[in-house]
């Protein structure tokens, strides 16, 4: 442990003076330098031994995280507002109000083959500012943030520009898809996107250094498909070293897996997620994407061969990945799901198909329909990835033909895997699955027959929620299954997120910490937990009522060179996890950690967390004295309004004998 005192200039003096601007630059920098010269670094192989300047970060953003402008002329005849090219289409609030047929043109795809409306086309934007906010404006600019905060984070902790890396996409369609059509994981590997957003290799030349990879949502499963993809484009000797080269961290927040119960009630019902339009209009609209099927539930005990493997086991790299189920998976209820996802009832009369005409129902006969009663089927995540689900209501349901289509196309005869699989640890050095928890989360539904045409003809009769370990439903029914240990982040199952602790090795360490700044007292440190691959690790730990908590599973010694840690972050939910500050915090820490010369411990400690930034200091209004005096101070400004302000000492060292701060790496 070692405390060292920087001098930092105030932004006033520095604005006003620019020569002691330019010697405080050139001292901080040569300082810098001569700190990670010629201190000793720790001889663990996953650390990064360079200048923590050379590294960048690429943002891979989530389902309808990116936004999309219109790539044609289209006349909207009912509205005084037209698409041209590069109009803003997702998403324009104003637009989507006053010409919705118009709107939807340009959002719909082709259900079968994926191509745009003939009216009207779509492509993604490009850059930091197509993920910040989706629609820019004083009132719907907040409503629409993404990652507007995690950007404004790191430029208060200055890193560079062209340091921060956006690699949007077009989040309607499939894997191959976005390959076939757009090049994604070709421009994602080696060449600029638009002009704008670097990719991976060209992050490395302008740089020096690899890359951290940051990916939200359904931007995990695009990046875990491109490190497959990558497998057929790299020679095998040379795919690690590529890896090892390229990227240095991969920050995994929010991964659905092993998919989202929430997708089903999109996919039957619709989900309108704020937007003002219909949950019918709403289902045709998620249906129309291919990529609405990457992310329903599936099986932990089934996988299926990727064309990775099935070259070097001389099989061919097309045709059909066909499942390998375990024994589990017939011995386990709900392949391992806390219950059943879809509980539906179906007609058991069928005598006119799908879709009857009104002639054929006025002639006929009812009598023998009076009594029958409606079947209810139940399906399991496996019968849903399977294509039994949509095979079992494709009489009833003109949606699910599509659905299956696009499930066995985009989805079982993908020419580089089958997403809808259990992806094991990537082989990257360092490795951070990131999710909240211990919030309501829709596991299960039950739909039954509304009465009404397509696409509203299937209501929510009941829904089936994880909360805390236990399960409920909405009517309060006796619910039958298995909770888990916890519960999921609102939108992602708890079962789902936590896949990624099956890449953790059998001897873990887990520590559980405050989330708020903590001075160490309620730190609580369990090391060398046996962990076995197919259980969940359940922590002997105790929680102190009304407190959120951090907890760290931690693992640096099952492969060689490599980390990985899995972080529980408690009452995280799933879309405003990229905006929390504590999860920004943590980040910072560890990696001012990795890179940190002094450095001896393998992760960051948790002993105790003081202020970062000046919005972290405040008064303490039952000690009559600003919190965390040792990290922050306050000063009254007598002006023609008088205020109080707070200084973070971290990053507000006085200069000329102003200040006295004091910059402590407490967390080495």
């Amino acid at each position: 442990m070692s405390n060292i005192s920087l001098a930092h200039f105030p932004t006033h003096a520095l604005h006003h003076n620019p020569m002691r601007r330019l010697l405080f630059i050139f001292l901080f920098s040569f300082l810098l330098s001569l700190l990670l010269l010629t201190s000793p670094t720790a001889g663990a192989a996953a650390k990064f031994d360079g200048d923590y300047s050379k590294l960048s970060g690429i943002i891979i953003p989530g389902f309808a995280s990116t936004q999309l402008r219109s790539w044609s002329i289209l006349d909207c005849p009912y509205s005084p507002l037209d698409f041209n090219p590069l109009d803003l289409v997702w998403l324009d609030t104003t637009k989507l109000l006053s010409a919705v047929n118009c709107w939807l043109k340009c959002m719909l795809l082709d259900p079968y083959n994926q191509t745009d409306h003939p009216e009207c086309k779509s492509r993604p934007d490009s850059g930091l500012s197509a993920i910040t906010e989706l629609d820019p404006g004083y009132i719907t600019g907040p409503l629409s943030s993404v990652w507007k905060e995690w950007v404004k984070w790191c430029i208060e902790f200055g890193i560079e520009a062209n340091a921060i890396i956006a690699v949007p996409y077009d989040w309607r369609l499939s894997p191959s898809k976005l390959e076939e059509r757009d090049l994604y994981f070709h421009k994602l590997k080696c060449v600029a996107l638009m002009l704008v957003s670097l990719t991976i290799e060209t992050a490395l030349k302008l740089r020096g250094g690899p890359s951290l990879v940051f990916a939200h949502s359904l931007g995990n499963n695009v990046f875990l498909y491109f490190l497959e993809w990558l497998k057929l484009e790299i020679a095998p000797k040379h795919y690690n070293q590529w890896l090892d080269e390229h990227i240095y961290a991969y920050f995994a927040v929010a991964a659905p897996l092993l998919g989202a119960s929430d997708t089903i009630r999109a996919t039957l019902s619709g989900a309108t997620s704020g937007l003002p339009i219909s949950e019918g209009t709403a289902r045709m609209l998620f249906n129309s994407f291919a990529s609405s099927v990457w992310m329903i539930p599936f099986s932990r005990y089934c996988r299926a061969d990727s064309a990775y493997s099935k070259h070097f086991s001389r099989g061919t790299r097309k045709g059909h990945h066909t499942y390998h189920c375990d024994e589990q998976e017939s011995q386990k209820n709900f392949s391992g799901w806390p219950t059943n996802i879809i509980n539906i009832e179906v007609p058991s009369y069928n005598e006119f198909g799908a879709y009857p005409s009104m002639s054929e129902i006025a002639q006929a006969n009812f009598s023998s329909m009076e009594c029958e009663l409606p079947t209810q089927l139940s399906f399991s995540a496996r019968e849903i990835s399977d294509g039994t689900f949509f095979k079992a209501i494709e009489d009833y349901d003109p949606d699910s033909k599509r659905l299956l289509y696009q499930l066995q196309k985009s989805y079982h005869e993908d020419p580089v895997l089958n997403p809808l699989t259990p992806q094991e640890r990537p082989p990257i050095k360092n490795v951070f699955c990131i999710y909240g928890t211990d919030l309501k989360t829709e596991v299960g539904y039950y739909f039954a027959p509304s009465g009404k045409p397509y696409p509203d003809n299937w209501i929510i009769t009941d829904v089936i929620y994880e909360f805390e370990g236990s399960l409920n439903s909405r009517s309060g029914n006796l619910i039958e299954g298995n909770p888990g240990i916890s519960s999921g982040d609102e939108t992602v199952p708890y079962h789902s997120l936590s896949w990624c602790k099956s890449w953790l090795g059998p001897k873990v360490n887990i520590t559980r910490a405050p989330q708020s700044e903590h001075d160490g007292t309620d730190v609580q440190v369990e090391l060398n937990i046996r962990h076995d691959h197919d259980e969940d690790i359940v922590p002997n730990m105790t929680r102190t009522p009304k407190v959120k908590y951090v907890t760290f599973y931690e693992d640096s010694a099952s492969i060689p060179g490599k980390r990985t840690a899995v972080w529980e972050l408690d009452k995280a939910n799933h879309r405003n996890i990229v905006r929390s500050s504590v999860l920004m915090r943590e980040l910072w820490l560890q990696m001012w950690h990795d890179i940190h010369p002094n450095a001896t411990s393998t992760f960051v400690t948790k002993t105790k967390r003081g202020p970062l930034r000046d919005d972290d200091c405040y008064w303490d209004y039952g000690k009559a004295r600003c919190a965390w005096a040792e990290y922050c101070e306050y000063r009254f400004l007598r002006s023609s309004a008088s205020r109080l302000v707070f200084y973070n000492r971290v990053h507000l060292a006085a200069a000329e004998q102003q200040f006295h701060i004091l910059v402590s790496f407490e967390f080495i």
